[in-house]
């Protein structure tokens, strides 16, 4: 099993990104999915899910109206497209897949970086 993210990177404030998390060695169809972020010394933070076929997604408030979370099944993908970025937005981002409550499977991370 691996999820491997990409997409990361410096950008300006105001500016947009668009993370990609490949996945691989499960039925990815059959997994809801969530994007997390986390910086050093804060709390990991849930920052938008997709059900399995895309239908139903959520957002942290935090995000609400920038950030969109969408997935590809045909191409094991899950994609955050992120907008309107703030310095506050700079953390590692990282993808997990589970069903139920339970996220079993992790990504390493991509680092993204809000600075002018």
């Amino acid at each position: 099993v691996q999820l491997v993210e990409s997409g990361g990177g410096l950008v300006q404030p105001g500016g947009s990104l668009r993370l990609s998390c490949l996945a691989s060695g499960f039925t990815f169809s059959n997994y809801n999915m969530n994007w997390y972020r986390q910086t050093p010394g804060k709390e990991r933070e849930l920052v938008a899910a997709i059900a399995t076929f895309g239908i139903i997604t959520n957002y942290a408030n935090s995000v609400k109206g920038r950030f969109t979370i969408s997935r590809d099944n045909a191409k094991n993908t899950v994609y955050l497209h992120m907008g309107s970025l703030r310095p506050e937005d700079t953390a590692v981002y990282s993808c997990a897949a589970g069903v139920g409550g339970s996220y079993d499977y992790w990504g390493q991370g991509t680092q993204v970086t809000v600075s002018s």
